[in-house]
């Protein structure tokens, strides 16, 4: 055999072992990584309520506006709160977080957080009864993703908090985020409907609004405890992979 056969033969068994080990390596990440069933953003709610009925007598905000803590929301007229005012069982110019109280029976209902104003459920000159709710805030800065997994039990075993988890935006954009919390549903056929939360600094930092707006469906693909043999290579890989960029 000549020396250029040779050396053909050990580029082609060279060529061949770093496709094995390619294959080798992405089946492993493959096998440590399941893709949710369903997921989308969501945000911590605030909603605002009355413990008074009586009649919208003035709207400060639209769904969609931003609104800073202290900002005026809607204003109701109550004839009950002017009675309990009269007889002394509520102070006058009450003043709270929530809500400022006029001696005319006037609430003025306020922002408790910073936001986006998500739901107004009244309309000005409208009816609100005691105990009803007025609107919805978004708070600022406090999105994050609810997704669904559906596993095998022993797949189940392997999700831990803190876990990586990548999420595809609709403009395909992907960014990370970690598993906050985990909850499970065990189904007939032995497979675990997993609910899990995710936290991602850079999607809560986003506007709730346009594509990062609540309720917008992501896709999310959560990576498992990987207990292959491979381990430490595919993490080893991933890692250096992370640093050129890819």
């Amino acid at each position: 055999m000549t020396w250029t056969n040779r050396l053909r033969l050990f580029g082609g068994l060279v060529v061949v072992l770093v496709i094995v080990a390619a294959c080798t390596l992405v089946f492993n990440q493959r096998q440590s990584a399941v893709a949710s069933t369903s997921a989308a953003i969501a945000a911590q709610e605030y909603a605002v309520g009355t413990d008074y009925g009586g009649t919208v007598t003035e709207e400060y905000v639209e769904e969609g506006d931003s609104v800073t803590k202290g900002a005026k929301l809607l204003q109701v007229q109550s004839l009950q709160l002017a009675q309990d005012i009269r007889k002394g069982v509520v102070g006058a110019d009450t003043q709270t977080s929530a809500y400022d109280i006029g001696e005319d029976g006037l609430i003025t209902f306020k922002a408790e957080v910073s936001g986006t104003v998500a739901k107004v459920d009244v309309k000005t000159g409208g009816y609100v009864q005691a105990g009803s709710e007025l609107g919805t805030i978004h708070k600022e800065d406090s999105l994050f993703v609810t997704s669904t997994f559906t596993v095998t039990a022993r797949d189940y075993g392997r999700i831990r908090n803190g876990a990586q988890v990548d999420l595809r935006l609709p403009d395909d954009r992907t960014v990370r985020g970690t598993v906050q919390s985990v909850s499970v549903e065990t189904s007939d056929d032995g497979r675990a409907k997993t609910t899990v939360d995710v936290q991602s600094p850079e999607l809560s930092a986003s506007p709730s609004s346009g594509i990062t707006s609540p309720g917008t469906p992501v896709d999310a693909t959560l990576h498992l405890r990987d207990d292959g043999a491979l381990a430490g290579v595919s993490d080893m890989v991933r890692d250096f992979s992370r640093q050129i960029g890819l």
